[in-house]
């Protein structure tokens, strides 16, 4: 899918497409590839005289060759987040930006880039040029990555309310456990996110590219970004912690678990002991002269029972 679009009172305006006529970037502020077809890929740089980068390679750029400039157009490497929970993952992103034109290309349509062409569609005023297109690409990002990290804050606030409450059975804490692993899952996609827009930006403002509005704006983006590091550090925190407090319960059940079986043992060993020596079948044991010699055999290893058990209860170790 091939968009294109225009500049009208401030707002964006779709132009059509005619693969079978030339490209003509006089007015177009921003293409938009969206899983293009090779015509499509084909027909752009035609028109702009430069050579897109494809989708497939994006994810193999090292972080390191992500920003340069290269026939005077300026070439970015970005992720986008894409989902929240456990199916949040990075979309790469490529840009180039040649004189007044944003050609942007990526293999799914991220929600930020559908609510940017409508927003921008819909709202006059709000945008001048391919930069402020750029910039308020990254901004949205930033946004989408906030409403996903509250989402995190409200998955770990229902784990904690668990784990704070009432002792925690091995089903509930393997619940909570998996609850906490989609919780980081996230909350890593959205540091290494936020951390990328960052050095997006940052090269941006050294390309000095930007007007005075345009730097005001990124600079308020990168406070926000600033924000977002320090509330994904405290995640990190709460997580660790949360997931030591449910090793801890864990630890509890299983050691209950032995001490019951450790407490039984020692209740049945006098028993043990005692049909061990009936068992013998000396002459002088007292059941071949004695008719009640079994039954008090017997009697004995019931006492032998009930009092180790009472002990134990009295003591709460059977609790």
């Amino acid at each position: 899918m091939l968009y294109a679009f225009t500049v009208k009172n401030g707002r964006l305006d779709r132009v059509h497409a005619e693969l079978d006529k030339p490209l003509n970037l006089e007015h177009i502020i921003w293409i938009d590839l969206v899983a293009a077809r090779p015509e499509e890929i084909a027909w752009v740089e035609r028109g702009s005289g430069l050579h897109l980068p494809r989708p497939e390679p994006l994810r193999d750029i090292e972080a390191s060759a992500r920003f340069f400039e290269h026939d005077h157009a300026l070439h970015l490497r970005s992720d986008f987040l894409m989902g929240k929970e456990s199916r949040a993952h990075s979309v790469p992103v490529a840009f180039v930006m040649a004189e007044e034109t944003l050609i942007s290309s990526h293999e799914e349509d991220l929600p930020i880039f559908r609510l940017l062409r409508m927003r921008l569609h819909a709202e006059s005023g709000k945008i001048h040029d391919s930069r402020d297109v750029l910039i308020d690409l990254y901004g949205m990002d930033i946004e989408f990555s906030a409403d996903a990290l509250e989402d995190v804050y409200a998955d770990l606030g229902r784990v904690s309310d668990s784990v704070l409450g009432l002792p925690l059975s091995d089903e509930q804490a393997g619940d909570a456990l998996a609850e906490i692993a989609r919780a980081e899952h996230v909350n890593g996609r959205i540091r290494r996110n936020v951390m990328d827009t960052q050095r997006a930006l940052s090269f941006l403002v050294r390309g000095r590219r930007l007007n005075a509005a345009q730097m005001e704006k990124v600079r308020q983006i990168q406070r926000d970004i600033e924000s977002l590091v320090g509330h994904t550090a405290f995640l990190f925190d709460k997580i660790n912690f949360l997931m030591d407090a449910i090793l801890g319960f864990i630890n509890i059940n299983q050691n209950r678990i032995v001490r019951l079986f450790s407490v039984v043992a020692a209740a049945l060993l006098p028993p043990t002991l005692i049909a061990t020596i009936y068992g013998m079948n000396f002459h002088n044991m007292p059941e071949f002269d004695w008719r009640l010699g079994y039954p008090f055999a017997l009697l004995l290893m019931a006492l032998s029972i009930v009092i180790p058990f009472w002990y134990f209860y009295r003591k709460g170790w059977l609790k």
